[in-house]
């Protein structure tokens, strides 16, 4: 009895001895019984009570049982519906079904028949909503964990890129004229794709591929590395094999997306001369067009064994020099840009130029 006056059981009929008489048996068996005579009113009481069954009459005025079963779902999904019919109206019961009612009875409807129906629909009702309640929790557990995997990659994916950093951080470090180099390439290559209009994503590329760009070198002799004097043509043919290394390094860790094709071509040249695979044009990556200019305008501007430092004016001149041979002209005109804004950013804070 406790566990029956818990459920509510709404009878849809436009017979009103129908309903009384049902209403009745319903009490006496410890439910709580609403009546309806028409499929508006069956809605406002969906809406109004919480119920957990309807006993629905096929045949209703203005709009049929049939029409109803849909509206019903749309108001509460966990409804469990029963329908009433005549016996010529097995076929529309059945298409009842089809729409989501769980059940039938065929008028005049006997008691055991309707105890037993409500009992069976009771249970599917209580089934369903745990099955759903328990596939919601599956749903909210599987999104929580993609989100936990993401969050984990992306942890992985900034401690490879550091690691990386700090290789090339302490490959730098053996030489003080290079001290510093990959971070100042990459600010400025950076700087350099935004001002092109590149997006979001293809500027951090940028940035990334800025600061492992010289990853390869870790596979370059240090004798040849820090030699002061001109090098051989082996030994210039095997610097120039750093951008091979470091792609190959790199290769594995697809979170670089494009980074790693910038890093292998950022020692290309427009006319096609440079390597390693004598691409020309735009058949360079735009990514490495730029690297490789802001890579040049940084060794120009820093002192090097084999040169004096120049200064930004002197470099700008010397890159529109090699534009159009060794680099992209639209290129340098976007880093001339870039270092004439920096620097009368830094004149206008009051640092020196």
């Amino acid at each position: 009895m406790t566990e029956s006056a818990a459920i509510s059981i709404l009878i849809v009929d436009d017979e009103e001895t129908i309903r009384s008489a049902l209403l009745r048996y319903l009490a006496r068996k410890g439910f709580q019984g609403y009546g309806a005579g028409s499929s508006a009113e069956a809605l406002v009481s969906v809406q109004l009570h919480r119920i957990s069954l309807v006993l629905l009459d096929v045949h209703l005025p203005e709009k049929s049982g049939v029409d109803t079963v849909p509206d019903l779902l749309q108001a509460d999904p966990d409804l469990a519906i029963i329908m009433l019919t005549a016996v010529n109206d097995a076929t529309t019961a059945s298409l009842c079904l089809q729409r989501g009612a769980f059940d039938y009875l065929i008028k005049p409807i006997e008691f055991t028949d309707l105890d037993r129906a409500i009992r069976n629909a009771l249970k599917r009702r209580t089934k369903a909503m745990a099955d759903h309640e328990t596939s919601l929790l599956l749903r909210e557990e599987v999104l929580t964990r993609t989100a936990e995997l993401r969050r984990e990659r992306g942890k992985l994916e900034r401690l490879s890129i550091a690691t990386l950093e700090a290789l090339v951080n302490a490959l730098e470090a053996k030489d003080p004229h290079n001290r510093g180099h990959s971070a100042r390439v990459s600010e400025l290559a950076a700087l350099v794709a935004a001002e092109m209009g590149a997006g979001d994503e293809e500027v951090e590329a940028v940035r990334t591929a800025g600061r492992l760009h010289d990853i390869g070198k870790i596979g370059v002799h240090e004798t040849v590395l820090n030699k002061t004097g001109p090098l051989t043509a082996a030994e210039r043919d095997h610097v120039n094999s750093h951008v091979t290394i470091g792609s190959q390094i790199l290769a594995p860790l697809t979170h670089l997306g494009s980074a790693v094709a910038f890093i292998r071509s950022h020692h290309e040249q427009w006319d096609g001369n440079g390597h390693p695979d004598g691409l020309s044009g735009e058949a360079i990556p735009l990514g490495a067009r730029i690297l490789g200019a802001a890579e040049v305008y940084d060794a120009l501007t820093s002192s090097r064994p084999y040169q004096a430092k120049m200064s930004s004016d002197a470099a700008l001149v010397r890159l529109r020099e090699i534009a159009g041979r060794v680099l992209d002209p639209a290129v340098v005109e976007a880093v001339t840009t870039v270092v004439e804004q920096r620097r009368a950013l830094r004149a206008a804070e009051g640092g020196s130029a």
